[in-house]
């Protein structure tokens, strides 16, 4: 599968339907950065009439793998990809559309390319932030990506 924003959408409707139902979008990707956005809808909502910190995380999740798996499939080689870790923190209710950005290609370049010329199993912690539509933070998320060669 070619790694784009379009495919990356299919792919939830089939793999990943909680999140496809719940609104999760792959909006842009490249070398360096994937956005990700999701409204708050009936379906995706808490008691408190905010999103759910789990649709938030699934999006979150979704801006640093979507980068993982772009960076796994032009290195060409079979490396294995899973969460070991996640953190999150949340700082104002999430109302209207979230977007979530994780901007950290750069350090996962190395990562990947230390995995490749070692041998050994890497580990990198990435941050995907996410903000409303007026541009305030709502929510921080960051994952421990284990990144290791087959």
């Amino acid at each position: 599968m070619t790694i784009a924003p379009n495919k990356l959408n299919t792919f939830l409707m089939f793999k990943l339907p909680a999140a496809y139902f719940c609104g999760v979008r792959t909006k842009y990707l490249d070398d360096l950065k994937c956005v990700v956005t999701v409204k708050h809808r009936w379906i995706n909502q808490n008691p408190f009439n905010s999103m759910f910190w789990a649709v938030q995380g699934m999006a979150a999740e979704l801006t640093t793998g979507a980068l993982v798996m772009s960076k796994i499939k032009q290195s060409g080689r079979n490396i294995s990809m899973l969460v070991a870790n996640n953190n999150a923190s949340f700082t104002k209710k999430a109302t209207g559309r979230i977007t979530f950005i994780c901007n950290e290609g750069d350090i996962l370049n190395k990562a990947i390319e230390k995995a490749i010329e070692t041998g050994e199993g890497q580990t990198i912690w990435m941050n995907a932030i996410g903000t409303n539509s007026e541009g305030i933070q709502v929510s921080s998320f960051n994952f421990e990506w284990t990144l290791k060669l087959k």
